[in-house]
């Protein structure tokens, strides 16, 4: 069985056992998540959200993620401005999926 969540703005297809990066959320690794914006789960589908249904999940691990280079530059101006960014990450193991 699968589901589709949605946290941080982002939707995921998840199964059991799935290893996800997600955008950061509180907990300590090793915690326990439950994720509760179930948008679809199996052939079930929400309006907007599956009632009942719930996704648990443990936190592997708090990470960053690579970092990206922001650079402008207006033509013929000498003008630039260089600027770089890493998100804070959460990993998260998908260890049960109820539907409701």
């Amino acid at each position: 069985m699968f589901a589709v969540i949605q946290t941080g703005g982002k939707q995921y297809k998840v199964a059991k056992d799935d290893v996800i990066r997600v955008e950061k959320l509180a907990g300590e690794a090793g915690g326990e998540i439950v994720l509760d914006q179930v948008l679809m789960v199996g052939d079930k589908i929400g309006a907007p959200l599956v009632s009942g249904a719930a996704v648990t999940a443990t936190v592997v691990a708090q990470a960053r993620g690579e970092k990206i280079i922001i650079f402008k530059k207006r033509r013929r101006q000498n003008s630039r401005r260089k600027n770089g960014h890493r998100q804070d990450l959460t990993i998260l193991r998908i260890t049960d999926i109820t539907a409701g």
